[in-house]
């Protein structure tokens, strides 16, 4: 397939938000491009500012225009990469390989691969980057338990290691002050970690929630927003209680903040679409829009400087003739790559 993009549809979708202070109407507007390039996905990042969007493609990294669809490079040797994070202080950028175990560190201007990082723990997952201690944020579903590793974003040196009470970690965030909240999916709770001293100060139980994925974290309320699927929360992050639900799609692996506007987008793969919902208050929060996309989509990247929110995801073809079956619990074999869409949401 072709790496060149070309624009497929675009479609708009209008619906009233009612301002704190002025009634006033907002605007979705979501394009879709076919970026060609092999491989399934898991996270993506958007750069702040510039518009260029990582993607992961299992074996490697895409690197794409937003607001075009062009695909601008591309990052190999990743094996069964997960996600991305990108450190502007020491203009460096982090891929996790879980097939190999190691992080890939590059340049972010160049795109040019500086090393790969071995992590011995294994499971390696989700990924952030944390300005308080310029540090790459690592949760991995390690085994018999789950690890939450830092690395140095400069010279790319493993600093600290936490264990954790699941082994199935997912999203993090920070609050810019020397704490990481993450997501535990099986357990269905945040743990607190001390970035500084990488221990574990608490546990919080997110009932109603179940299978807690995506997170992100607002500085100017003390909020956390912890997305899972059908009932995602907002935790008040110092005494650690749910201060209130949010109803969104089924299938959520991530969640995208825009903390200018006040808008968190919630991806629900299994029911094809995006749900975005404005913080009106620290304890309340209204959804303003329901936006389609496809199914399977169930990640997101917002960049909160130009006010988009990307997501990606493949489309395959029938499985060929003759592929095994699947084993018992397992998704079986996927068809070729037909298409992948990239998705720009304005607003």
């Amino acid at each position: 397939m072709t790496k060149s993009a070309f624009p497929a549809w675009a479609f708009l979708i209008t619906v009233a938000v009612a301002s704190p202070s002025v009634g006033q109407t907002a605007t979705f507007k979501v394009a879709r491009f076919n970026i060609g390039g092999d491989g399934g996905t898991d996270y993506l990042t958007a750069e702040p500012g510039t518009g260029r969007v990582f993607i992961s493609r299992g074996t490697h990294v895409m690197v794409v225009d937003g607001p075009t669809g062009k695909v601008l490079g591309d990052i190999p040797d990743t094996p069964r990469t997960h996600g991305i994070a990108l450190a502007p202080t020491s203009n460096h950028g982090f891929i996790t390989n879980g097939g190999d175990s190691t992080v890939t560190m590059f340049d972010l201007r160049s795109l040019a691969v500086i090393k790969k990082i071995p992590v011995r723990t294994g499971g390696l997952d989700g990924i952030m980057y944390d300005d308080f201690s310029d540090r790459i944020i690592l949760t991995n579903h390690s085994r018999p338990i789950g690890t939450v590793v830092a690395i140095d974003a400069k010279t790319g040196d493993i600093v600290g290691t936490a264990e954790l009470e699941d082994n199935s970690p997912e999203g993090a965030a920070s609050d810019g002050k020397g704490k990481i909240f993450v997501n535990n999916e099986g357990k269905s709770t945040i743990q607190v970690i001390d970035v500084k001293t990488m221990t574990v100060l608490a546990s919080w139980p997110l009932a109603p929630c179940e299978g807690p994925t995506g997170i992100a974290y607002d500085r100017s309320t003390n909020r956390i927003f912890s997305g899972c699927g059908k009932t995602s929360v907002v935790v008040d992050a110092t005494s650690g209680k749910v201060v209130a639900t949010i109803a969104n799609g089924d299938g959520v692996d991530a969640l995208g903040w825009d903390a200018s506007e006040h808008l968190i987008y919630i991806p629900a793969g299994r029911d094809s679409n995006v749900t975005v919902v404005r913080e009106d208050a620290p304890d309340r929060y209204t959804v303003v829009a329901t936006v389609p996309t496809m199914r399977g989509a169930k990640t997101i990247a917002v960049d909160p400087v130009k006010h988009v929110a990307y997501l990606f995801q493949p489309e395959y073809g029938p499985v060929p003739p003759g592929s095994p079956p699947p084993a018992p619990g397992s998704r079986g074999p996927r068809g070729p790559v037909v298409a992948a869409w990239f998705f720009a949401i304005n607003h």
